[in-house]
């Protein structure tokens, strides 16, 4: 039997370049000076042109530029990429969501009104917390000034779909401390807001710290009113929970993310990117210099492989269930010719005798109490 793939209508692009490194960043990001960002650019510019000739895109509905920091680049520079993602991935204005992360303090009014000029319509700001000492220690170049003085200038400028990112568990923060975190974040009246626990990276330095026993993180009970507490003030002021870590006003849920929990394909592009097409996994070469170099001879992919059906299955479960909606039988069922029952009865029926996970009328989701050790669920779909 011939089996035909979707073409992605989400589209993610890296940029990979950074003020600094953070002390819990895993990422694929490089410090700023000295980098070469035009023949970066130019990189790009090659790797899409060849993406979409290969593999031409349906109606893009979501663009997500992540890094790294996206907003370090220049204003000319700014306008020149994003003219090429309207070259490449062209989307209708009115509809498609245009995400952008960006960093307190590196986004000015220039640089913001290129950004809007450029097709970008939603910001997402890496803030992590509101206490100054906190931010100091985690390795943020930004104090909650600069917060204060981005989210402004970006509603001045008519932004009116702006999220940011929350950390918890951080080292010596306290239920306190995230109570008044939320106080501040609340104040600014976002449509959306994300809300990470940390976790201690390889080759970050927090994880040298922690190796060393120099990194005081609150204790696990203490994550978990935390996380309860983070839980129980978004609700109040009036942000539906849609995903364990995200959280929005009604109708304002990250359109790109929930294309990866639905485990829908997508188009990776940049140093290090990640992609997903006609079920095929591929990683790019990382290195900003060897990525450059790997675009004049063809696609910069490090290691593509085949994703079997039962993998894709695995999938399915793992990334849908973090969506509090769950995962639905019509989806499973389009994806694979198949009900979710036929291949993971068993597991459900485990997780449902011990109340984390329940019925919908469409199919599964976390109960309340799920929500909270999500990850032995989750675990326990991969064979």
């Amino acid at each position: 039997m011939l089996v035909t793939y979707a073409a992605p209508t989400a589209v993610y692009i890296h940029i990979p370049f950074c003020t600094n490194k953070c002390h819990y960043c895993d990422f694929n990001s490089y410090v700023l000076k000295g980098q070469p960002v035009m023949e970066y650019l130019d990189a790009l510019e090659r790797e899409m042109e060849l993406t979409v000739k290969n593999n031409p895109p349906a109606k893009v509905e979501t663009i997500f530029v992540g890094g790294g920091t996206p907003t370090v680049l220049l204003p000319d520079q700014m306008e020149r990429f994003l003219r090429m993602v309207r070259t490449y991935f062209p989307a209708d204005a009115a509809e498609v969501e245009f995400s952008m992360e960006a960093n307190p303090g590196t986004t000015d009014e220039d640089k913001l009104a290129v950004m809007k000029e450029g097709g970008v319509n939603r910001i997402s700001f890496g803030v992590q917390s509101f206490n100054n000492d906190l931010l100091s220690a985690i390795g943020r170049i930004h104090n909650t000034d600069d917060v204060h003085r981005s989210i402004e200038n970006a509603k001045k400028l008519g932004f009116d779909n702006l999220s940011i990112d929350l950390m918890f568990g951080l080292p010596k923060q306290t239920v306190e401390i995230m109570q008044a975190t939320l106080d501040e974040a609340l104040s600014l009246d976002l449509q959306h807001y994300s809300i990470y626990s940390l976790k201690v990276e390889e080759n970050t330095l927090f994880h040298t710290l922690f190796n060393k026993n120099q990194l005081p993180l609150p204790s696990e009970d203490e994550e978990v009113d935390m996380y309860e507490l983070i839980m129980k003030r978004l609700e109040a002021a009036g942000y539906k929970q849609y995903e364990i870590s995200n959280f929005a006003k009604p109708g304002r849920e990250s359109k790109h993310n929930t294309m990866y929990w639905r485990n829908r394909s997508y188009y990776g592009l940049g140093a290090g990117a990640h992609g997903y097409m006609n079920r095929q996994r591929h990683v790019n070469v990382k290195g900003i210099q060897p990525y450059i170099d790997a675009t004049k001879t063809g696609l910069p992919i490090m290691e593509q492989f085949e994703v079997t059906r039962q993998e894709a299955m695995e999938d399915f479960m793992m990334v849908g269930l973090r969506l509090l909606e769950g995962v639905r039988n019509v989806d499973f069922q389009e994806q694979f010719g198949d009900t979710i029952e036929a291949h993971f009865g068993e597991t459900i029926k485990g997780w449902e005798q011990k109340k984390l996970l329940e019925r919908t009328p469409d199919g599964y989701r976390l109960s309340k109490h799920g929500i909270l050790l999500g990850n032995e669920v989750f675990a326990s779909f991969l064979t």
